[in-house]
Order: structure tokens, then C-alpha cells, then sequence
């Protein structure tokens, strides 16, 4: 094999990888976004 050469199989592996770790960052972003959303309503609601 040349020594260029990626393994189709390790690209994928590591695509997938960035792409689940990607989601995960964004979920856990708009998901502690839209908690604090939540507790300002109901801090709103309260006064």
C-alpha cells in the first residue's frame, strides 16, 4: 500500500466521530439555552 493511502474505513470512523461529537456540543448547548429559558419564565411568573 502507498504511504498517502487513507483506509476509506478510518475516514469514515472518524467522520462519524466529529459528527457525533458535534451533535452531542450542540444538544447540550440549546438544551442548557432553553433550561435557563425555562427558569426565567418562571422566575417571571413568580414575581
Amino acid at each position: 500500500m502507498r504511504e498517502d493511502y487513507l483506509d476509506q474505513g478510518i475516514a469514515g470512523s472518524l467522520t462519524m466521530i466529529f459528527l457525533t461529537l458535534a451533535s452531542i456540543i450542540l444538544f447540550r448547548s440549546f438544551y442548557k439555552r432553553y433550561k435557563r429559558m425555562e427558569q426565567r419564565r418562571i422566575e417571571d411568573e413568580q414575581k
